[in-house]
């Protein structure tokens, strides 16, 4: 895919994007709307733009330059981490790095970037700002708490306090209700389906739908969970190395998290996952492995019950059991 092509390798950050090609060597611009406009002018018909996949900076760029008819490839960030360490590089920096991401793209068969539909890019917007929100709304609460237990509150202070907090409670309610209006538009079966799985809430089943395109992206459940990264890794080598297996973190924070307090709840109430949990921790496992079994569990339910168009049996037994 590769071939007769002219590769240009991307390192992004919160303020600039670092470019580097052959042909042109390196340079910066501003990661705006006017950098992106410079970039796309400097880009040949025959370009291939690669880049990692880091949230929110790089997929703003990536769906400006899909729509303008360039071709694009996300890669996995560690696999260019791992591809950097196999060079035994000793420099890092972000111009050292596209021209890492650029070589990567040369020697590796990288694969085209899937734009976002117009609902998804603006879902997953609404999502950057809840947490935004959220974030600022514990902040505020912690320090009125604070206020309280000090016992001089200011009232100058804790009235504005709870303007803000007044605020902030706003502005979440409308970025979830624009969030819930955007997802019933295509996807409103499949959300009420997914929340008859005991665990899972509205806003996991929200994120779930966005973050896989209504779970047409994955084939399979284990797809899926690889995606999220709450599948255990194995440490072995020869005799001496018996390492613990850890769930390999490769792959969608946010909705790791999301699962992993969905677990909590799971354990209460799907009568599966409760079981799950009580047969684990019987075996003397923590807790938190425990836990995490049951995030995955839960993220196969709602594979299942997406791709089946059922809603949630507690008695129901696959045949393959």
């Amino acid at each position: 895919m590769t071939k007769d092509r002219k590769i240009y390798g991307i390192d992004i950050s919160k303020s600039v994007f670092d470019i580097y090609s052959e042909s042109t060597g390196h340079f910066q611009l501003p990661n705006d709307s006017k950098g992106f406009k410079i970039l796309l002018k400097k880009l040949p018909k025959e370009a291939l733009v690669v880049m990692e996949a880091t949230g929110y900076y790089h997929y703003r760029l990536a769906q400006f330059l899909h729509k303008n008819e360039v071709a694009v490839s996300v890669v996995n960030p560690l696999s260019v981490k791992r591809f950097i360490q196999m060079r035994l590089a000793k420099v890092k920096t972000d111009k050292s790095d596209s021209k890492s991401i650029c070589e990567y793209g040369k020697v590796n068969e990288v694969p085209f970037y899937n734009a976002l539909t117009d609902v998804q890019s603006e879902c997953l917007q609404l999502f950057r700002l809840l947490d935004s929100y959220v974030k600022k709304r514990t902040a505020t609460k912690n320090k009125l708490h604070g206020e309280k237990t000090l016992g001089i509150p200011s009232k100058i202070v804790y009235r504005s306090l709870n303007r803000d907090l007044k605020h902030l409670e706003k502005e979440i309610f409308i970025l979830e209700t624009r969030l819930l209006e955007l997802v019933k538009q295509d996807q409103h079966h499949q959300l009420t389906l997914l929340q008859t799985i005991p665990g899972i809430g509205l806003k996991t089943a929200l994120f779930l739908i966005v973050i896989t395109d209504g779970f047409k992206k994955f084939e399979k459940a284990s797809q899926l969970c690889s995606y999220v990264g709450i599948t255990p890794t194995i440490r072995e080598s020869g005799s001496s190395v018996r390492g613990r297996s850890r769930i390999s973190k490769v792959g969608n924070k946010k909705l790791r998290n999301l699962l992993f307090l969905a677990a909590f709840s799971a354990c209460k109430y799907n009568k599966s996952c409760k079981a799950l949990f009580d047969r684990i921790t019987a075996k003397g496992k923590s807790a938190k492995q425990a836990l995490i079994a049951v995030a995955n569990k839960l993220l196969k339910q709602a594979f299942a019950i997406a791709k089946s168009g059922l809603p949630y049996d507690e008695n129901f037994v696959s045949k393959l059991a």
